[in-house]
């Protein structure tokens, strides 16, 4: 007769459905069950657990899916992050993560499982982009896991996501950006578009503008608040980091024609009465809402990029434009990293580096000016 177990050893039963149990005493006293179909495959299991037990190892999970486990972690992390990067996170996992692998337990996803998606995602046309983005949800969520202790190790440290390739920064030159501001001359928004192109102010920044924020004495705006439109609703809400909250010194033309786009506003307001909802928005709607920035596109920037004979670009690209000219002319990086409110010198000068060429055309120049013969 084969001698008892002891608690310290484990043990293992049957269930009355037919399944098998390994039981696994943890310390504190708290015991683990982990399931199998056979005899066989519990006692493998216990006997992994006992080892990962004895070496200070946590216990993995046994029973819960992957699509189980990102739903908790969808949940518990929605108060946590803002709300647009918690609907991507939901995208990613139910577009693409949840059919692939989201009835695998969890303790049994491998490396090959995520790095087939990547493959196949690959091949159903996304882009590298797109699946980085991707990897980047996973990851996070079994760093999770395994602070959980529902997993030993994150298997998306192992798997290679694609290598982006850095494309070619879409800016206008200084020549095209007059024009663009020749054609917005007299136009509702002008002075949204004089913004965006000398300060490069993102859209949802402009959009989220108050008059509160701008103090026309001394030349000055606060960035305080964005802009932003989730599953077509809008919403405000606070800068992604601290450095974007900045303050920013208005150049002279954009200053003035702030104050232009002021009068034109109160004569819509008083034109409205009290049809006019007032928000205190610089750039809202015609009658005082905001402005969603997909309409804006369509209706107001792109009519206006073939008024000016341009090329098309996206309205984000005014903001590579202003980076751009400043770089060039000679404007200390740090003050461009400040003025665009990016969290690190490091994303300036990578986002920028195609200004690189002209700035050292530049310093040779200058070089030469001071000690050439």
């Amino acid at each position: 007769m084969a001698a008892r177990r002891s608690n310290h050893e484990g043990s293992i039963t049957r269930r009355k459905d037919g399944r098998w149990v390994a039981r696994v005493t943890l310390e504190g006293g708290k015991r683990k069950n982990l399931y199998a179909k056979t005899r066989q495959e519990a006692a493998k299991l216990l006997t992994a657990a006992l080892r990962d037990r004895d070496v200070g190892l946590p216990l993995v999970g046994e029973r819960q899916t992957v699509s189980q486990y990102l739903d908790s972690w969808l949940d518990a992390i929605e108060h946590s992050v803002k709300p647009r990067s918690h609907h991507s996170y939901a995208g990613v996992i139910r577009r693409d993560v949840t059919p692939t692998f989201g009835r695998i337990v969890l303790s049994k996803l491998t490396a090959q499982h995520v790095q087939c998606l990547y493959a196949d995602k690959l091949k159903a046309g996304l882009s590298p982009t797109t699946v980085r983005h991707m990897h980047a949800v996973i990851h996070k969520a079994l760093d999770n896991a395994v602070r959980l202790d529902l997993v030993q190790r994150n298997v998306a440290d192992l798997v290679q996501p694609p290598r982006v390739k850095r494309l070619e920064m879409a800016t206008l030159s200084s020549e095209q950006s007059r024009l663009l501001l020749e054609a917005a001359n007299g136009e509702r928004f002008e002075a949204l578009v004089v913004l965006a192109v000398m300060t490069g102010m993102r859209i949802g920044e402009l959009l989220g503008l108050r008059w509160s924020d701008v103090d026309v004495d001394v030349s000055t705006l606060r960035v305080e608040r964005t802009l932003h439109v989730i599953g077509g609703t809008l919403f405000f809400a606070e800068p992604k980091t601290e450095l974007s909250r900045r303050r920013l010194l208005l150049p002279v033309r954009a200053l003035r024609a702030l104050i232009e786009h002021r009068e034109r506003q109160r004569s819509e307001q008083d034109r409205l009465g009290e049809a006019w909802n007032d928000l205190d928005l610089v750039f809202p709607n015609r009658i005082g809402r905001p402005e969603d920035p997909r309409s804006f596109t369509r209706r107001e920037f792109e009519p206006l990029l073939r008024k000016a004979g341009l090329p098309h670009i996206r309205f984000h690209d005014l903001r590579h434009t202003a980076a751009t000219l400043l770089l060039e002319e000679g404007i200390n990086p740090k003050v461009v990293q400040e003025m665009l409110g990016h969290a690190h010198i490091s994303i300036t000068l990578g986002l920028y580096a195609h200004a690189t060429p002209k700035m050292l055309q530049t310093a040779a120049r200058k070089m030469d000016e001071l000690l050439g013969s």
